[in-house]
């Protein structure tokens, strides 16, 4: 489906914190560029008839202030967009609402740089059990699927992905994420051992091969 270690290789990722007025939220941020020009990634990332294309069908209304809402995952509220260099929005998933902030800058080859921050509170509990993978290793998943669809101009087929993660391939894929959000949380200034369990578990959560009864 891809090449994998040039995919997690193309993919920046780091771990920070930003205090809100709700106290210090938690802050994993995924960039990667594109051989796509501004107008294009920003249609690719905000057209309702293009996002299913490569990440999930979404209905709602995708203006400031309009609800939307990801087939089988969040929802939210837009609270800020800058047409063609970024939107904000609210990511309410489980009864837990973070947000999210994507920027698109060009770069002076004629690519895009795509980066999502994903902002939250989460305990320290929480933290420690599988640190910043628990959301990053399925952003990566997302940036994947972009990659994919603007090289080719084709839909991401769901069916084909869901069964590629399930290959050698595909579990090597989110094994490598994992590890490289590993790294990203110990530059953070994580403890290498927390850092490891917590990817681990990530890592397991992600590869786990599901029951065939």
């Amino acid at each position: 489906m891809i090449d994998v270690t040039h995919q997690i290789n193309a993919v920046k990722r780091t771990v920070g914190t930003r205090t809100l007025e709700a106290g210090e939220a938690r802050v994993v941020a995924i960039s990667q560029t594109y051989n796509a020009d501004l107008d294009d990634l920003w249609d690719a990332c905000t057209n309702a008839e293009r996002i299913p294309r490569w990440f999930l069908p979404v209905t709602g209304d995708l203006r400031v202030g309009g609800r939307y809402q990801l087939q089988g995952n969040a929802g939210g509220t837009v609270e800020r967009c800058d047409p063609p260099h970024g939107f904000a929005a609210t990511w309410e998933f489980a009864g837990e609402v973070s947000w999210i902030e994507v920027r698109l800058t060009e770069v002076p080859d004629g690519r895009t740089r795509f980066e999502l921050e994903h902002i939250a509170h989460v305990d320290d509990e929480r933290w420690a059990e599988f640190g910043p993978g628990a959301v990053g290793i399925g952003w990566d998943g997302a940036v994947m699927g972009l990659a994919l669809h603007l090289a080719s101009g084709e839909q991401v087929d769901a069916s084909e992905f869901e069964a590629w993660s399930a290959t050698d391939e595909g579990r090597r894929f989110f094994t490598s994420a994992s590890d490289a959000w590993y790294a990203a949380s110990t530059a953070a200034g994580t403890d290498a051992a927390a850092a490891r369990a917590a990817a681990d578990r990530a890592t397991a959560f992600y590869t786990a091969v599901p029951d065939q009864a």
